[in-house]
C-alpha cells in the first residue's frame, strides 16, 4: 500500500491481539543513504507531559485506520536501538529539508512524503514554496543528501516546473473580446 505521511500523523498505534492503544504515530526515521523507513515515532500521552518512543519498522505489522505493531515491547525509548544510534544523530534529515537542483535553483522544502508500507520504502517527496505546493519528485530523481539540502537532478525539476508554468499562465491570461450585436 502507498501512503503520503501527513495523514498518517495522530494515527493510533495498537496491540496485536489486545488491540490496546500505544500511543499516536508522530514522524519516522529515514535512512537519507537508502530513502528506506527505519521506524516510527510514537508519542504516549501523558498527564502533563508526552513522551516520545520509538517503534522499528520490521515490528510494524499493518497500516489502515490505524498502525498495528507487534506487541506493546516493541514500542520502546530510541536509546535501545543500538543498530540505528549512528542514524538517529545523522543531521541529515528528509522531512522539513531544503530542495534544490544541481545548478542550484531552489525548489521548495519537502513538507511531506509518499511511501510503500510493504517494504517501508520512501518513493515520492512532496515539495512546497511558501503557501504553494510544488509537483511531487521521485525518489530516483535524488541525487543526495546533505545537511544543508536534498539535491536532484537538473532536468527532471526544471522539466516539471516548465511543463506546469505554462498551463497557470494560460488560465489566468483570458483576453476579452467585445462583444458584437
Amino acid at each position: 500500500m502507498h501512503l503520503r505521511l501527513s495523514p498518517c500523523i495522530g494515527m493510533p498505534v495498537v496491540e496485536e491481539g489486545t488491540e490496546d492503544f500505544l500511543g499516536s504515530l508522530s514522524g519516522v526515521l529515514i535512512d537519507p543513504d537508502v530513502g528506506r523507513i527505519e521506524g516510527m515515532y510514537v508519542q504516549i500521552p501523558g498527564f502533563f507531559s508526552q513522551r516520545e518512543l520509538f517503534c522499528a519498522s520490521q515490528d510494524i505489522l499493518r497500516f489502515g485506520t490505524r498502525v498495528t505493531v507487534r506487541s506493546a515491547d516493541a514500542v520502546c525509548p530510541q536509546e535501545e536501538f543500538i543498530r540505528l544510534e549512528s542514524l538517529f544523530r545523522d543531521p541529515r534529515t528528509v522531512l522539513g529539508q531544503r530542495i534544490r537542483t544541481e545548478s542550484g535553483s531552489y525548489i521548495g522544502r519537502c513538507s511531506d512524503i509518499q511511501f510503500e508500507t510493504g517494504g517501508m520504502r520512501l518513493e515520492w517527496i512532496f515539495p512546497r514554496r511558501s503557501f504553494r505546493w510544488g509537483l511531487a519528485l521521485p525518489v530516483s530523481d535524488i541525487i543526495e543528501v546533505k545537511t544543508d539540502a536534498i539535491v536532484v537532478r537538473d532536468s527532471a525539476a526544471l522539466e516539471k516546473e516548465i511543463e506546469a508554468e505554462p498551463a497557470a499562465d494560460e488560465q489566468t491570461s483570458v483576453q476579452s473580446v467585445p462583444e458584437t450585436a
